[in-house]
This record gives structure tokens, C-alpha cells and sequence, in this order.
């Protein structure tokens, strides 16, 4: 069956392009295949699919064997002369020299022609050396496709380190993990592992798959999933992830999730979907290499053919080798690899920081934008009721504190938890009685004899007790304690605003990006937050539709948004934003699944190191492009008014893609 090529909706070519082969290469180095669907490649698609993993020096071998056949060539020609090396001796010591790296180009120059592709950068090399060998310049010919295959390798090379990288970062889950059956422990197959039964977990050990804590509590390293290497401690009952590390105590894990369903692998899934999805950048140098190779053909064609017309001392073999001087640096080798490659790494490195984009398109997104807009309650705070202030009348804090934590037991009410949590325990020696939950107004008993009433203003008011009416300018939840019909003083309580929440602020700002914050909160206690972060605009008492226009208003200046929220109560407002980015993306699948952007753990800050990944991305990018251009055209120039040989044609195609190559791989290597 003929092999048809693929194309996407906007006409794009999917397959048989440099980058799919590099990648392919890639993969066989790793020792697997890549997948194809069976209407994408044919059975002959002409990739070699043989062997299976090879070692950096069988990689480079061809190229070693041709290096010293060549110097020991120019030797032979310029610095130790042996009278046997003339004539087909030396052709045929040449074209050995030629044949471990040209064999494979010419393979692929044929299989290109075969599918369609004629003016690939294959033909070029093979044309470009063929003339080199044809006017008697047997070194640069050989010179040239040496070179040429020694940056196929490091482009190899290059693209499966980003990958295995990437793999190695997510993938980390261990192939065996310990059963618990009948109280006998088994060793396990994870990928045999069903839904329900117990894993046992040794301090050290990495956990197999997802699953809900058995044990009473444990701490977990968590860096493969956040990014992040401080301890995560976890309570019996709360999910447990494939990838993370025990750190203290034996601990047991209920199985929640098949092997193949676990967070892990969709995180992973996702990553290498990700460099499926181009970003403009990319798709636009895929298009100009595809226009562009064809004319360099024919200017080649021009520069060796239309002299003849207009020059009386016309030398075709000198004109010939400008040509194809001329198609050597020509070669776009440079842009459509290190562009692929550069994107790679920048999704890589946010993978790295427990930031998931889900394509390279919102790379150069987050580093174009001006304005982030931020939903308050589980983005800036923690989402849950803390004691951030006790003022005690006439009594002791500790005293204060003990006895209204005691009452607090007997209510199931959040502002009651936070204040149990605060008081550490200390409320459990303390003897309480006849309890009364008054409704809107509060809890009313005796404890240790004493009788306290602890609720809100009208509480205070219902029994006719004087209290300090300042407490009411508060835009936060007080509680207000009287003991014995005397006022006593009052608990403020409020979302915990994030450790980080500050320096994300500060960062934003710091690169000029607007902070705005949305939120369903009242007013008062969104500008209270606004204020403490420093944040540039607030609005509270919002319901989603409002969001929603607030976001448009900020649209209609032409500004570049990004919202983060979770990513499912605000699915209006993500939609409508240019990136929408979901804060705790361990915690929902439905979060995954709405945003562009995870961030998988809680950390504001987080934000700012996705929008400076983007920046540094997309820095590279027109690094690269900018470098290719411009040495690239010098040279050309050159080349068509023979003032270049094919070594600076060699330095402007080889060196010049090593170069974006290796400036590509430097953002794996950077600090966020």
C-alpha cells in the first residue's frame, strides 16, 4: 500500500517532515518505536526500524570512520604526498570516506522523493555533495556530509534528552509494589495491582499507584507531581499519588485508581501531547521551509545557469561551485530543529516546576501576558477558616482560648473547627454542660462553671451585652466571647492567606503584568486581601456571570489575560481568557481537563514562574531564528558572489544548527 501523506485542518503536513524523523530516530535510540496509526505510515513507510538501543559511540561510528579516512586524505594531498594516492586511488579513498555518512542521506533523500517531499534538505546535501565529487573537490564534498551527519546525531541526541528527561521527571513510578493480602505481604506486579486492594509502603519507597491513606498520617516527597521538594504530610483518609516518596513510617495505601489510570500517567500524556499542539512560531517556520527549500533550488540553478547569458568568460565549474556552496548553506536544518526543540524544553522545564502546558501555543501565550486575574478563595487563600487574631477582656488568653474551644466541640460549624485547631488540644480537660445552639447568633453553655456565650453582634445584643462596637468595621468573621454576662473579648477569623501569596504579587508586578482579583466574597473583606497583597484591582460580591464581564471589560482594551482560578466553577471565565490556568491540579481530573495551564500544587508564585518560562521560551526561539537568518544570509550572499567555500558553507549550516541547538537545550538546564 502507497504511503499517503497526513495534513491537519489548516493544511499543515503531520508527517514525513525532519522533525517527525528526528524524533523517530530519537525513539529508536531510546530502544522503542514510536506509534503510528495504521492510516499515517504504511508498512514501508521507509523508516528503519531495526535494533534496538545504540550506544553514543555506534551513533557517532559512521562519522568517526569518515573523519579519519578524510584526514588521513588531506594528509595524503597536502602534507605527506604518497605517489599511489593519484587518480581512482584516490577517488575511490574519497568516496569510502563518503559513503558511512552519505549512504544514509541519500537512503533518505530517495525515501523523501518516494512520498512526495522532493526538496528536502536530504536532496540538498546529496545534490551539494554529488557537485562537490563531480568538479574534483572530493575534501569539501566529503567534509560537508560529514559534518552534516555528526549535527544529525547531536540533533538526535538533543531532542532525547529533552524527552527522557521529561520521562524520567513524571514517569517515576516503580514497576513492583508490596500487597497486603490476609496479612501476608506479596510482592506485586503494579501493572496486575486492581482497584481496592493495599499497598504497604516503606519509608523510601515510591508509591505504585494512586490511592487513599490507610494509616493514621504520613509525610511524602512530592517534587515528581509539584515541583516541589518540601514534605507534603498527609492524614488517613486523604489521596496519596503514583510518583510520590514515603519519607518517615511504614504506611498503607487503599488502591483508588488502575495503574494505567493514575494521575501520573494522565500528567505524562498530557506533557507528550503537548508538544503535538504547535505554537504559531513553529507552524510558521514549518511553512517558510517548505517554500523557501524549492527557491533556494532554483536560485541555485539561477547562479550556476544565467551567467552564461550575460558573462563572456563564463566558467561553469566555477559557477558551479557556487551553487552549490549555495545549497549547502542553504540547508534549514537550524530553524526547523532548534524551534521544535526549544518549545520542547520550555514545556520540559515547566514540567519540571509542576507547571503542565498543554501545548507550546500557550508558551508564547504566557510570555505576551499583561494582566492576571485572579480568583480569591483557593488561588490567593487557602480556601479554609483560620484564627488570625484573639483579643482577651479581663481574662486570659489561655483561659479564653480553652474555654471556647471546649464549647466549640459541641458544634459542627467551620468557624468552630478553626477555633478547636487553634487551641491545640487544651480545650480536653475542660468539663462542658448544658450547650445551646442559638440559630444566627451562636453557642451558649457553661464550661468549667462558667457560663459563655460566643457568637456574632446579635448574640451580644439578644442577652444584652456590652460590647467594643469597633469589632463591627471589621470585614472579617468575628466571634465574640462574653463569660458571665461580661464581655470578654472576640476571635477574628479569615481565609489564611497563602505563605507565597505576597511575592507572587510582587513578582507580577515586578515585570509589569496588572494583578486583578475577582471575587464572590463581600467587598470588604476582598479589599482587605487586596490591600495586604497589594493587588491593583479588587471587586467582591460576584456572581460567575459578573466575572465574566469583568473579564470582558479588561478584553475590550486589547489586553493579553490570564485567569487563574480552579478551573471548574470558573469555566465561563477561563474560556474566555487568552490562558486559563487551574491552581491544585492534583486535586481535580475536571481541572486538568478545563484549563490550558496546570499548576500542581497550591503556590501562587507559581504564576509568575509560568509567565517567565513563556518569556524565556519564546527568548530562545528568536535567538535562534535571528542567528539563522543572519548568518545564513552573510554567507549566502557570499557564497552567490563566490567569496565563500564550502567550509564557511559547512560553519553557516552545521555550526549554525549546533549552535541553536545547544542555545535550545540551555532552558532545560535554567533555574525558575
Amino acid at each position: 500500500m502507497a504511503h499517503q501523506h497526513k495534513y491537519d485542518a489548516n493544511g499543515k503536513q503531520l508527517c514525513c517532515t525532519l522533525e517527525q524523523k528526528i524524533n523517530h530516530k530519537t525513539d529508536k535510540q531510546s530502544g522503542c518505536c514510536s506509534v503510528h496509526n495504521d492510516n499515517e505510515h504504511s508498512d514501508d513507510d521507509g523508516h528503519d526500524h531495526s535494533g534496538g538501543s545504540q550506544t553514543m559511540i555506534q551513533m557517532f561510528l559512521p562519522a568517526i570512520i569518515s573523519f579519519i579516512l578524510l584526514l588521513l586524505a588531506i594528509g595524503f594531498d597536502n602534507y605527506f604526498p604518497q605517489t599511489w594516492f593519484t587518480g581512482w586511488v584516490r577517488i575511490v579513498w574519497y568516496a569510502v570516506a563518503y559513503i558511512p555518512v552519505g549512504f544514509p542521506v541519500i537512503k533518505e533523500a530517495f525515501e523523501s522523493i518516494k512520498q512526495g517531499e522532493i526538496f528536502s534538505e536530504f536532496l540538498l546535501m546529496v545534490i551539494a555533495t554529488a557537485g562537490a565529487f563531480a568538479i574534483g573537490e572530493y575534501p569539501e564534498g566529503v567534509a560537508v556530509m560529514l559534518f552534516y551527519a555528526v549535527g544529525e546525531v547531536f540533533q538526535t541526541l538533543a531532542v532525547q534528552r529533552a524527552k527522557s528527561n521529561i520521562k524520567l521527571l513524571l514517569d517515576q513510578r516503580p514497576d513492583e509494589a508490596i500487597v497486603i493480602k490476609e496479612k501476608i505481604a506479596i510482592l506485586k506486579k503494579a501493572s496486575d495491582i486492581t482497584i481496592g486492594e493495599i499497598i504497604q509502603l516503606k519509608p523510601g519507597e515510591k508509591l505504585a499507584l494512586d490511592g487513599k491513606l490507610l494509616s493514621d498520617n504520613a509525610t511524602f516527597n512530592t517534587a515528581a507531581l509539584t515541583g516541589e521538594s518540601k514534605p507534603d504530610s498527609k492524614l488517613k483518609g486523604e489521596t496519596v499519588l503514583a510518583g510520590m516518596i514515603n519519607l518517615n513510617t511504614v504506611a498503607q495505601v487503599e488502591v483508588t485508581t488502575a495503574y494505567t489510570d493514575s494521575k501520573l500517567s494522565k500528567i505524562f500524556e498530557m506533557v507528550q501531547e503537548a508538544t503535538a499542539k504547535k505554537a504559531p512560531t513553529e507552524l510558521f517556520i514549518r511553512k517558510f521551509a517548505k517554500i523557501y527549500t524549492p527557491i533556494v533550488v532554483l536560485l541555485a540553478v539561477a547562479i550556476c545557469l544565467l551567467p552564461m547569458l550575460f558573462v563572456d568568460n563564463y566558467i561553469f565549474r566555477d559557477l558551479l561551485y557556487r551553487a552549490l556552496v549555495f545549497l549547502v548553506i542553504s540547508c534549514p536544518c537550524a530553524l526547523v530543529i532548534s524551534i521544535p526543540l526549544g518549545y520542547f524544553g520550555g514545556i520540559g522545564a515547566a514540567s519540571k516546576n509542576g507547571i503542565l502546558f498543554k501545548g507550546s501555543s500557550f508558551l508564547d501565550i504566557m510570555a505576551s501576558i499583561q494582566v492576571v486575574v485572579m480568583d480569591k478563595t483557593g488561588t490567593l487563600t487557602k480556601g479554609v477558616f483560620k484564627v488570625q487574631k484573639v483579643v482577651a477582656v479581663d481574662v486570659s488568653e489561655a483561659d479564653l482560648v480553652k474555654w471556647v474551644a471546649a464549647l466549640e466541640t459541641k458544634s459542627t460549624h467551620p468557624v468552630g473547627t478553626a477555633i478547636i485547631e487553634y487551641a491545640k488540644g487544651t480545650e480536653k480537660n475542660a468539663t462542658v454542660t448544658d450547650v445551646e445552639e442559638i440559630a444566627g447568633h451562636g453557642l451558649k453553655g457553661k464550661v468549667d462553671g462558667n457560663e459563655i456565650l460566643a457568637g456574632n453582634v446579635k448574640m451580644m445584643n439578644k442577652f444584652n451585652i456590652n460590647y467594643d462596637v469597633e469589632i463591627e468595621n471589621t470585614p472579617f468573621t468575628i466571634i465574640i466571647i462574653a463569660i458571665n454576662q461580661k464581655y470578654a473579648g472576640y476571635f477574628l477569623i479569615a481565609d489564611e492567606i497563602k505563605e507565597d501569596a505576597k511575592e507572587a504579587i510582587e513578582s507580577l508586578h515586578k515585570i509589569n503584568v496588572k494583578t486583578v482579583m475577582l471575587s464572590g466574597d463581600k467587598q470588604a473583606v476582598v479589599n482587605a486581601v487586596a490591600k495586604e497583597l497589594n493587588i491593583d484591582l479588587a471587586h467582591g460580591d460576584l456572581l460567575p456571570e459578573h466575572k465574566v464581564e469583568k473579564v470582558e471589560e479588561l478584553k475590550l482594551q486589547n489586553l493579553k489575560i490570564a485567569f487563574v482560578g480552579d478551573g471548574v466553577n470558573d469555566a465561563p471565565v477561563v474560556a474566555l481568557a487568552d490562558a486559563g490556568i487551574a491552581m491544585g491540579g492534583l486535586g481535580s481530573d475536571a481541572t486538568i481537563e478545563t484549563a490550558d495551564i496546570v499548576i500542581q500544587n497550591d503556590q501562587p508564585h507559581k504564576i509568575f514562574t509560568a509567565i517567565n518560562i513563556g518569556k524565556q521560551t519564546k527568548k530562545i526561539v528568536w535567538q535562534n531564528i535571528t542567528l539563522a537568518f543572519v548568518v545564513k544570509g552573510i554567507v549566502l550572499i557570499l557564497g552567490a558572489g563566490g567569496l565563500a567555500t564550502m567550509w564557511e558553507a559547512v560553519f553557516a549550516d552545521v555550526g549554525v544548527a549546533l549552535l541553536a541547538i545547544l542555545n535550545a537545550v540551555r532552558i532545560q538546564r535554567m533555574k525558575f
